[in-house]
């Protein structure tokens, strides 16, 4: 493999590869020992961006909460620990996932405390490099979720708040940067805004679902994480697997999709398999794999700061990583622009 492109994450001076490796297998379908060589093989190539967060693995159970992190700290506590990127997710408000802080109501300070002590308690470090809030406390679509209901909402920790509590932290040393995840544009005008006004940490990177079966970002989001200064790290790439094919030959292939169906709500509507063939078509019209199409195509966009690249197995790892330095040409580009436009966001 040639060498991964680094670009900065927002307005920071961090600067990261264009692939981060997740980590949210890591304790579930991955044991500790592959896990470790995923991690050394992703190093090796140039990838010291690890993603990991307190929930993980997934799907999430209490007897698995908290193993992802473990996972990578065991591996971390060998490395040259500012040759590596750690970054690491505090969860929001529970759903159904009372085995984190007993289902933590709130992004409030004593949760967000509680929860990055855990975090570098199983991470086997002082710092974590980038510290994103998981998912909004506030009422919005995500998860598969699509439509904006007022009818669901509910008291939440001001935003404010969850900025200064995060603000502490930054000056205790704890954190260096601080990230959102599965936000919308207010929620990321909001963070800004509050920053800028009151001195607090801005925040440099949302970590949202980005894939050519989901492109909501391009919509709102690109423009406002533009202008703000806010990285996109885009999360399932591949569509829990979809835009690998594999389910197009075998609807049965070995998965999260099949192991566990409940998990992938995102990708069971409608025209989510037309729109994987109508991509896998066009891939093998160019000599291309679907998983070369999916990830060059992420590659090349130039709003994603990092795309983030998980595997069950280092096999899996080794297939994919190259995958990802795939370039693609302006006419590939436009037939994927045109599949899009008749297959508009099937998994949001």
């Amino acid at each position: 493999m040639t060498p991964f492109q680094t670009r900065k994450l927002g307005g920071s001076e961090l600067i990261v590869p264009e692939v981060c490796l997740g980590t949210m297998t890591f304790g579930e379908q991955t044991a500790e020992a592959d896990a470790h060589a995923q991690l050394d093989y992703a190093l090796a190539a140039g990838v010291n961006f690890i993603d990991t967060a307190e929930m993980y693995a997934v799907p999430p159970r209490a007897e698995t909460c908290g193993a992802s992190e473990t996972i990578v700290g065991n591996w971390l506590r060998r490395q040259q620990r500012d040759q590596i990127i750690v970054a690491t997710k505090v969860a929001g408000p529970s759903r159904n996932l009372g085995w984190i802080r007993n289902g933590p109501p709130a992004l409030d300070r004593a949760n967000i405390r509680a929860a990055i002590d855990g975090s570098l308690q199983r991470l086997q470090t002082d710092y974590i490099d980038l510290y994103q809030l998981h998912w909004p406390e506030r009422n919005q679509p995500m998860f598969g979720l699509w439509q904006y209901d007022p009818a669901k909402e509910r008291e939440c920790t001001p935003i404010r708040t969850q900025l200064e509590a995060l603000a502490e932290l930054v000056r205790e040393g704890k954190i260096r940067q601080i990230g959102v995840s599965n936000e919308h544009p207010w929620g990321i005008m909001e963070f800004t805004r509050l920053a800028a006004e009151h001195g607090l940490p801005h925040i440099v990177s949302t970590q949202n679902a980005y894939s050519l079966l989901n492109r909501t970002f391009e919509t709102g989001l690109a423009e406002v994480c533009h202008r703000q200064q806010v990285g996109l790290l885009a999360y399932s790439a591949l569509a829990f697997g979809h835009l690998t094919g594999k389910y197009l030959t075998n609807p049965a292939a070995p998965g999260r999709l099949t192991q566990w169906p409940s998990f992938g709500q995102r990708y069971t509507k409608p025209n989510v398999l037309p729109a994987v063939q109508a991509y896998s078509d066009l891939a093998q019209k160019h000599g291309l794999t679907p998983l070369q199409l999916a990830l060059g195509f992420t590659r090349s966009r130039w709003f994603v700061a990092s795309t983030i690249i998980g595997a069950s197995s280092l096999a899996q790892l080794q297939e994919t990583l190259p995958a990802m330095q795939t370039v693609l040409s302006p006419e590939v580009l436009a037939e994927i622009d045109a599949i899009h436009l008749r297959y508009t966001n099937p998994a949001p």
